[in-house]
């Protein structure tokens, strides 16, 4: 039975792994199963209030991560809040619109069309800013691995 409840467990963060490219998984609760999983499994033993402190804070970086690199990468570009709101609603829509590549072209599309209708910018402004999205996106998805590689290294170093 170890080795389902490991399966089980291991499914769990892999799935929070899958949740920084489509971020329609959310990954903080997929890593946060796992923990439990591990606790209905095994025991909640290893897991001391110290453990619970360091997770959340790792918690609030990732959330922190997410927005700020975003922001910065439309931002950056010349973008505005209307920039951002598209580049994310982008993100969200574009997985299911475009299968593969939505996930990239739906923050560009997104932020170019949100710079162009609500602020008026030119067309060339707009795909600049589309780029400063994409680059917050991918620099948000390595920031945030970082992250969960820190909180499992954190787990397995509690439990193992």
């Amino acid at each position: 039975m170890e080795i389902v409840y490991w399966s089980i467990i291991g499914v769990l963060f892999i799935v929070a792994f899958v949740g920084l490219i489509y971020p329609i998984i959310p990954s903080v609760l997929f890593l946060l199963a796992g923990y439990l999983a591990y606790g209905l499994f095994f025991s909640f033993e290893p897991f001391s209030w110290f453990f619970w402190l360091i997770q959340a804070f790792f918690i609030i970086l990732l959330f922190g991560a997410d927005y700020i690199a975003n922001m910065i990468g439309v931002q950056k570009y010349g973008g505005s809040k209307a920039g951002i709101w598209g580049s994310t609603i982008g993100l969200l829509v574009g997985p299911f619109v475009i299968p593969f590549l939505g996930i990239l072209i739906g923050p560009f599309i997104g932020a170019i069309a949100a710079e162009v209708i609500v602020n008026k910018k030119s067309f060339k402004d707009g795909i600049k800013i589309g780029f400063g999205s994409v680059v917050g996106f991918i620099s948000s998805v390595i920031t945030k691995s970082i992250i969960q590689i820190l909180m499992l290294v954190y787990f397995f170093l509690v439990v193992l």
